[in-house]
C-alpha cells in the first residue's frame, strides 16, 4: 500500500522530456530592459537634468535689487552677490545665505520677473 502512494507521486510529476525548447533571440531578451532604461530616462532622469540646469541660469542670473524666496521661505531683497552667497533684507533683519538655497525670484531688480 505504501509503495502504489509512491508510485501514484512519481506518475504525478512533470514528464521527461528528450528535447528543450529554443531560447529566444538574445535581442529579444535584452529588449525589455532597453525599454525600461528608456522609460526611466525620458520620465525621471531628462526633467530632473533640465530643472538643475535651470536652477543654475537662475542663480547665475540673481542680480542686487532682486526680491527672492529661499528654500526655507524667507523672502526678502538681495542687497549684495558675491561668489557663493548673497546678503539679502528681509523685514528688519539682515542675513547671508547660500546662493544653492534660492528657491526662486519674484521680481527682478527691472521689473517683474517673466515666469
Amino acid at each position: 500500500m505504501h509503495l502504489t502512494a509512491f508510485s501514484a507521486l512519481l506518475a504525478m510529476g512533470p514528464p521527461a522530456s528528450g528535447g528543450q525548447q529554443p531560447a529566444a533571440p538574445w535581442y529579444l531578451q535584452v529588449f525589455p530592459f532597453v525599454l525600461l532604461l528608456g522609460v526611466f530616462y525620458l520620465a525621471l532622469i531628462r526633467p530632473q537634468q533640465k530643472k538643475a540646469k535651470e536652477h543654475a541660469e537662475l542663480l547665475k542670473n540673481i542680480r542686487t535689487g532682486d526680491k527672492i524666496i529661499t528654500n526655507g521661505g524667507v523672502v526678502g531683497v538681495v542687497i549684495s552677490v558675491k561668489e557663493t552667497t548673497l546678503t539679502l533684507r528681509s523685514a528688519d533683519a539682515k542675513m547671508e545665505v547660500l546662493k544653492s538655497a534660492v528657491s526662486q525670484v519674484t521680481e527682478r531688480a527691472g521689473g517683474p520677473s517673466e515666469s
